[in-house]
């Protein structure tokens, strides 16, 4: 795992240096479908995250938002989980909320994730059963145990909307941050208690910051108090997100579904 993990963080780290050449510059930027945008900055880091993961690693699977989905990595056991910018909404509009995210899946599960924010200059990453670090020095989840203390970071979008209203009075505050792979980055840091999201996501917006935050002691579950399995042939999560440690997370997803969860 360790060629894997250098692998994954020098494509983070030239991706970051791609990005940055072009944030809060010039660009074209398109609609991919409504409230979706794409940059050039998006496409030419994903062609570089790929050029060096491909050189490496030829014969594993890839699944991108920015690259055109292939049933092939359905038969691969590893294969590749890459969001190049996470949070483009936040990049074009100039704030530092976004995140290069990089996760090697095996077996459906997460073993390797790389968040890069090269706005903050932030270089999370974790892999399986060694820890998870920002820049070299390890990081640890909240210990936060109780609702009416946690800090809840949310989508300013889904809290606007009333999406969170049955869930907001439970917590002690709440804090918006744009990007969902550099939530679960900022949750691992033990910067805010507890992530919680009741839209569809895609693999490749929590893949990595999973991992991280897993490797950090908290735990990323659905709506029934699952782990999220990966490289399957339908990418979207349907059921929402929760996030944080699972004292947290179980209160919540209680709260939530009104069944019982246990850790």
């Amino acid at each position: 795992m360790q060629k894997s993990l250098e692998i994954a963080m020098q494509a983070a780290k030239e991706a970051g240096e791609i990005v940055m050449t072009y944030y809060r510059g010039n660009y074209d930027i398109r609609e991919k479908s409504s409230n979706n945008p794409v940059t050039t900055a998006d496409l030419m880091a994903n062609h570089r995250i790929r050029e060096i993961i491909r050189h490496t690693f030829p014969d594993d699977g890839w699944l991108s938002e920015e690259t055109e989905d292939s049933p092939d990595r359905l038969t691969k056991s590893r294969v590749w989980v890459i969001d190049p910018i996470d949070g483009t909404e936040k990049f074009i509009a100039g704030i530092p909320e976004f995140a290069i995210s990089i996760a090697l899946v095996v077996e459906g599960t997460p073993v390797i994730g790389v968040l890069h924010n090269p706005a903050t200059a932030e270089l999370f990453y974790a892999y399986a059963g060694g820890g998870a670090f920002c820049n070299g020095k390890p990081i640890r989840c909240s210990p936060c145990r109780t609702l009416k203390q946690a800090s809840m970071i949310v989508s300013q979008t889904e809290h606007r909307k009333g999406l969170l209203a049955g869930i907001v009075p439970l917590v002690g505050e709440i804090q918006y941050i744009g990007s969902v792979t550099y939530k679960l980055a900022r949750l691992a840091a033990g910067t805010g208690d507890l992530y919680v999201t009741v839209r569809p996501k895609n693999e490749w917006d929590f893949c990595a910051g999973d991992l991280i935050l897993r490797e950090a002691d908290g735990i990323l579950w659905d709506k029934a108090g699952q782990m999220i399995r990966y490289n399957k042939k339908r990418v979207r999560q349907l059921t929402g997100l929760f996030a944080g440690n699972p004292t947290l997370v179980k209160q919540v997803i209680n709260h939530y579904s009104n069944k019982p969860v246990y850790v």
